[in-house]
């Protein structure tokens, strides 16, 4: 009874192991022995190998030497060949299966035919114990191929349910998974080939030793090896260092940007830098704190561009010259720019023009003083200052405590505050001039002008109106203050004022942003509506002049000049300096240290 040697079963006769081998191990699902596809049927796995691996099939063909024995056929029994399909091995023993195994059987890696079986001098094929079989091996391999071409057909219908076709060759597959890895095996083909090209181009000619096996030469060094392992062991090592040097030149690249960007940032540094010290420049230049001179070269300059514009003779320049000199020797004003009776000439025009007026409050007699060639431009504050020690000196008690002092000029002025830095009051400020305001054109303002009236035991108050209180960023609360001022002496009596009063009260110091002025009064209209009446040094003596003559044209145009209402004062801050009387020695000392952190009274 044969015995299949595949499974060991024991069969009836040799046509039931043909149908035993044919259905129970051929039809079974067998791998492929040169890729990973398994799973599949004898005829898929034959068509597999035909079409995806035919170029392999043919070299190992080429390789391997096919012999037949025809001869002493008695004396030699049949060779069993061990074949291995995949990780299975399959003893072929007898011819029948010989005959099913058409188109490949690997056998350690050689391919042989069907055809170049074990075969007899007669050409019929042998069984294994030696005997032949009397049907015909044609008709056989005729149904075999039948057999074949029929499954393949219908693997390939198209109307078959779940058949995935190769889009790379003609095989069709039942399942995607075996289709993905059929053609993965594709890739891989393709990935040798190119392998195998840039094999053959690197190795040498002359690597090669006396056995005669080859040498594979590094692509990216001069070593060889004997084998492709080694190659490729030593090509990743390649690899794992270039991607070190990768990473050393990313954190290269890393230092180098922020280089960059600390350069970047230098430089936008140095160019805010340069920007501050050129709006500096310009504050300090806007200011007169630049040391480009101060009133005397200020002076000398505007005269010499006369001189050169033709508009001054040298003689007179030398005479104006020497007269300029002893004013600076003295310090006293040489009173060109003043203009006095200004207060009595607006007491007459308001008594003689009432029309919408209701009332008029005027300060103490007061005399006007306008900005020179020596001082145009930044001299306001010092003028102002002038304006309101020319009323002090004809008031008690100040006049008594200033010995009717002359009225200083501008240098002589700021002699006065430096000395008072001296003394302690406001060290703050006088840090911000540098302790130093001769020979310079700096711009001074009320807490300058406070620092001076302490210094000569003046009793000065500085208020600040620090935001608008109205529509429009107007300053309601500022008029009504000045009014109160005004009118506080008059109303002591508690009788009705008359409509016009001239007070005994000092002007009033007003400073905002960018200028400074005087106030030498207030009107009310019928409206209730006020109106500041203010001594503004920028206004040259021609233009007070007219306030003098009996024209009451020219005094009417020269008084709507003088007036403000609330819609002319829009700056964002003003404050005001007042004087209150005299400091005894011990209040002086108290306000002097108070200086020191000195602030404005706020309103509101």
């Amino acid at each position: 009874m044969p015995i299949c040697e595949i499974c060991s079963e024991d069969v009836a006769s040799e046509a039931e192991m043909k149908t035993h081998l044919l259905l129970s191990h051929l039809e079974n699902e067998m791998p492929c022995p040169f890729c990973s596809l398994s799973g599949v049927s004898y005829d898929e796995l034959n068509f597999h190998i035909n079409t995806a691996h035919a170029e392999m099939s043919s070299k190992l063909s080429e390789e391997d030497s096919v012999t037949c024995r025809r001869s002493d056929l008695t004396e030699t029994r049949a060779e069993s060949e061990t074949v291995t399909v995949g990780a299975q091995r399959v003893e072929s023993s007898s011819v029948e299966t010989q005959s099913i195994l058409k188109p490949v059987l690997v056998t350690r890696g050689t391919t042989h035919a069907p055809e170049e079986s074990l075969c007899g001098a007669d050409g019929n094929i042998l069984s294994p114990e030696g005997s032949t079989h009397t049907k015909n091996t044609k008709e056989r391999q005729g149904s075999v191929e039948e057999h074949v071409a029929s499954k393949q057909k219908r693997l390939s219908s198209p109307f078959r349910e779940k058949l995935f076709p190769c889009p790379m060759c003609s095989l069709v597959c039942r399942d995607c998974i075996i289709l993905q890895e059929h053609v993965e095996l594709h890739l891989q083909e393709q990935v040798m080939n190119e392998g195998d090209t840039t094999t053959d181009a690197v190795v040498s000619a002359s690597c090669a030793d006396t056995s005669g096996v080859k040498c594979y030469e590094c692509p990216l060094c001069s070593l060889s090896f004997s084998s492709g392992l080694s190659l490729q062991e030593h090509v990743d090592l390649h690899l794992e260092s270039g991607a070190a040097t990768g990473a050393e030149g990313a954190s290269s690249d890393l230092r180098l940007a922020m280089q960059l960007q600390e350069e970047e940032e230098e430089q936008r540094k140095a160019q805010e830098a340069k920007r501050e010290a050129e709006e500096f420049k310009k504050l300090q230049k806007q200011f007169g704190m630049d040391g480009s001179g101060g009133y005397r070269k200020q002076i000398e300059r505007n005269m010499e561009r006369a001189v050169n514009r033709g508009d001054m003779v040298p003689a007179e320049f030398h005479r104006k010259r020497a007269e300029l000199m002893e004013s600076l020797a003295t310090g006293v004003d040489d009173g060109r720019t003043r203009t006095a009776g200004v207060m009595r000439a607006l007491y007459d025009y308001f008594q003689r023009e009432p029309r919408d007026t209701a009332h008029v409050w005027l300060c103490a007699d007061a005399e006007h003083y306008s900005s020179s060639e020596g001082d145009k431009g930044w001299g306001c504050g010092y003028r102002n200052f002038q304006m309101l020690l020319s009323s002090l000196l004809k008031l008690e008690p100040y006049n008594n405590i200033l010995f009717d002092m002359p009225i200083p000029n501008i240098p002589r002025v700021q002699g006065l505050i430096e000395e008072a830095w001296k003394q302690g009051v406001d060290p703050s400020g006088a840090a911000h001039f540098n302790n130093r305001l001769q020979g310079t054109r700096s711009w001074v303002g009320t807490t300058e002008i406070y620092s001076l009236f302490t210094s000569i035991s003046v009793n000065a108050r500085v208020v600040d109106f620090h935001k608008p209180t109205g529509q429009g960023g107007t300053h309601p609360h500022l008029f009504d203050w000045v009014k109160q001022y005004f009118s506080q002496s008059s109303t002591r009596n508690g009788r009705l004022p008359p409509r016009v009063v001239q007070t005994t009260m000092p002007p009033i110091y007003l400073q905002h942003q960018g200028h400074s002025r005087s106030v030498v009064g207030v009107e009310q209209k019928r409206n209730g509506s006020l109106c500041l009446l203010l001594f503004d040094p920028g206004c040259p003596p021609s233009e007070m002049a007219p306030l003098l003559e009996r024209d009451v044209a020219a005094v009417a145009a020269a008084v709507r000049r003088m007036r403000k209402f609330q819609k002319h004062l829009k700056h964002q801050q003003y404050q005001v300096l007042v004087v209150e009387g005299l400091l005894t020695p011990e209040q002086k000392q108290r306000q002097i240290a108070n200086s020191r952190t000195f602030r404005a009274e706020r309103i509101p």
